[in-house]
């Protein structure tokens, strides 16, 4: 499985944006799904998660203004992010939380997204 991510871009704080991850392959081994972000010099860190149900769970830093989605049928996850804040600012990647067949997903370049003051 390859994944997309998409939708990055520079936002004023307070602002919005909605990032999307576009999966090609196998997508019927992918099972729970997440977005992670990195900045520079530090470590990757948990944004969201999704089953495959639709059951969500959020970082504490993040509960209350962003929103993680799926089409199953279009095999593609979505993060809508709300109230940007500068610290909100990094590279947010998509991979699977689970999966139930097949390998790994290959992941793909990450969608900058930088929130300024």
């Amino acid at each position: 499985v390859q994944l997309a991510e998409s939708g990055g871009g520079l936002v004023q704080a307070g602002g919005s944006l909605r990032l999307s991850c576009s999966a090609s392959g196998d997508t019927q081994c992918l099972s729970d799904m997440a977005w992670y972000r990195q900045t520079s010099g530090k470590q990757r860190e948990l944004v969201a998660v999704i089953t495959n149900s639709g059951a969500t769970r959020y970082a504490d830093f993040v509960k209350g203004r962003f929103t993680i989605s799926r089409d199953n049928a279009k095999s593609i996850l979505y993060l809508q992010l709300n109230s940007l804040r500068p610290e909100d600012t990094a590279v947010y990647y998509c991979n699977a939380d689970k999966i139930v067949c097949g390998g790994w997903p290959w992941g793909g370049q990450g969608a900058q997204v930088t929130v300024s003051p």
